[in-house]
């Protein structure tokens, strides 16, 4: 290449004596004289050190800013004091000639290069492109990068044929926001960006295609948050034909692991089949639908045990209680404890401990007293055990016991493998439930959904048979270390289920004819039972790379406000912009 012999992480002892020639950014120069400097020169690839011996040559790199993109062509030679921190650590470049490729116009940055993660993230994600030459940075979008790559290959190999679907489409309720595009030529209508391909990859199972699937841009207008990205992300979308729920699970059961244990941070992972944990199971065992199997703690329910202690709280409430042997914390560290279980859960914690005499102490011990040996039985408590409570209305007791679960977890290693990836299906979902807003009977996951008994199950539960609240559907989460990676489901494919399906909402044939007419048609000329599910490429990648905040795997992200502080999206457009697309702004009132 005109421009570079090698990278900057190529050279090694043996080239010792070549003429190489490299490309890369300064930077570091440390001036030891007027005739001698050390340069640090970085690409790409990684690093190597310059010696510069030459004062013409110095002059010039002395007059150029940190992050200058220069050419230099020089002899290798062995470095007298070698840096085993550097794969190049035992050679040096001795520069005869310097090109300036691209200069640095400020002398100063907004933050280290190489410490750029320590700055506020602001900051970071307006010069997200400097934040990028963090090797520590760029080595997420790299794992990224060979991810999709292999996620590409293993479906290719399992018969998956790679298909894209349209990205302007229209809009269809779905869960979450639309992004809304006008259309300049048909004023007054919009298309929307997809929230998923979810009505075209069953399409395309009703045009006969086999086995599809493509990584897929979703657009969703919802709030940020840690494993969640505003705005767009992707997913590994995928759907086949004549398929059951077992099938899908194959599928992802040979394809994930391998990945996990190749790329991750942890290198176990678990293997097929991985564990199946019915919705009512999860939430009454682990509080939560998706559990983190790499801790050893679940939930108790203590109703009956505790709701007549007269303890006010637990009086006509559902309580739940979390057992954890060993857990030697502080009162400061307990009372932390229970304050950051409220933050998450919106519900207070309560507590107490079997001291090394088996007396019942601490936090709420005073209202067991009476009843000790009852409760240590009860929940088969031995001394040196903790017991966290959570008490309210059932999902709210089970969700702070959830969270109590995580967090407990997370303070005591002894209960918690964290070194490893550990896989499990979350199945049977309650196909409805009643709306916190409408207060009425909602679709509780996906409106596509196959419910458990077909027609047969819909029609009792609509004659009043049975409850609705009752009716599971066949779809199911695939949850990896406490995060939901994907959800999925057999889809309802025969009209005259779905239509009984929405009915059950409020919404007839008509209804559905408008809101899913593309769909509806196709399954009328004949469609094959098909299943699919789609994970969720960003969050997998956060989980690889054992990060926190799903940003961080993200090349060019938007803040939790859904601003890209870099190009200055969202922001106004010209007056002639609206005028040809029909649209006037009303601001709001103040």
């Amino acid at each position: 290449m005109q421009y570079r012999t090698h990278t900057c992480n190529e050279l090694r002892l043996e080239d010792a004596g070549r003429e190489v020639r490299l490309s890369g950014w300064m930077e570091n120069i440390r001036e030891v004289s007027a005739s001698l400097a050390f340069v640090v020169l970085r690409d790409f690839y990684g690093s190597t050190q310059l010696v510069v011996e030459d004062e013409e040559l110095l002059k010039t790199l002395l007059n150029l800013n940190k992050e200058s993109v220069v050419s230099v062509t020089g002899t290798v030679r062995e470095r007298a004091s070698k840096n085993p921190k550097m794969d190049t650590g035992d050679i040096e470049v001795v520069p005869d000639t310097v090109e300036v490729l691209g200069k640095c116009r400020y002398n100063a940055l907004p933050f280290q290069i190489a410490r750029s993660r320590e700055a506020d993230e602001s900051i970071r994600l307006k010069y997200r492109y400097l934040d990028l030459r963090n090797p520590e940075v760029k080595k997420n979008i790299i794992m990224r990068c060979n991810v999709v790559a292999a996620l590409r290959r293993a479906m290719t190999e399992h018969g998956f044929l790679e298909i894209t679907t349209p990205i302007l489409t229209a809009s269809s309720p779905e869960g979450a926001r639309d992004y809304l595009v006008p259309a300049r030529k048909h004023p007054g209508k919009f298309y929307a960006l997809p929230q998923a391909p979810q009505q075209f990859k069953q399409l395309l199972m009703t045009s006969g295609f086999d086995r599809y699937f493509q990584i897929a841009p979703c657009f969703r207008d919802e709030d940020a948050r840690g494993d969640r990205s505003p705005g767009e992300f992707y997913q590994l979308d995928m759907e086949m034909a004549f398929a059951t729920q077992e099938d899908v699970f194959a599928v992802l059961e040979d394809v994930l692991p391998p990945i996990f244990a190749q790329y991750g941070k942890y290198h176990t992972a678990s293997t097929a089949p991985f564990r199946r944990i019915p919705y009512l199971e999860a939430m009454e065992t682990y509080g939560t639908d998706k559990p983190d199997l790499r801790i050893d703690l679940t939930v108790k329910d203590a109703t009956e045990l505790l709701g007549d202690c007269g303890f006010g709280p637990f009086e006509n409430a559902v309580v739940k209680a979390v057992p954890v042997t060993g857990f030697t914390a502080t009162r400061k560290q307990i009372d932390k404890f229970c304050a950051d279980t409220e933050v998450v859960s919106g519900n207070k914690a309560y507590w107490f401990r079997v001291d090394e005499n088996g007396e019942i102490v601490g936090g709420i011990a005073k209202f067991l007293q009476e009843k000790k040996d009852d409760v240590i039985s009860g929940l088969n408590l031995v001394p040196g055990t903790f017991v966290a409570l959570s008490a309210g209305k059932n999902g709210a007791a089970q969700k702070t016991a959830g969270v109590m679960v995580k967090k407990l977890g997370e303070m005591c290693p002894e209960h918690m493998d964290a070194e490893r990836y550990e896989f499990c299906w979350i199945v049977d979902f309650p196909m409805y439930e009643i709306g916190e807003e409408s207060g009425e009977l909602e679709f509780c996951h996906n409106p596509f959904s196959m419910p458990n008994g077909g027609l047969d199950i819909l029609q009792k539960a609509a004659a009043g048979e049975i409850d609705p609240l009752s009716v599971t559907a066949y779809q199911y989460d695939l949850v990896c270390n406490g995060v939901e990676l994907s959800s999925g489901a057999v889809r309802n494919h025969d009209p005259e289920i779905m239509i009984k399906a929405f009915e059950m909402v409020r919404l007839g044939e008509e209804d559905v004819k408008a809101k899913f007419p593309a769909m509806y048609n196709a399954f009328c000329y004949g469609a094959p039972p098909h299943a699919g599910i789609a994970p969720g490429v960003d969050r997998m990648v956060m989980l690889l790379a054992g990060e926190d905040s799903i940003r961080e795997v993200i090349p060019f992200p938007m803040n939790k406000n859904a601003q890209d502080v870099m190009m200055g999206a969202p922001g106004e457009v010209e007056p002639r912009q609206l005028e040809e697309l029909h649209i006037a702004l009303v601001q709001p009132e103040e």
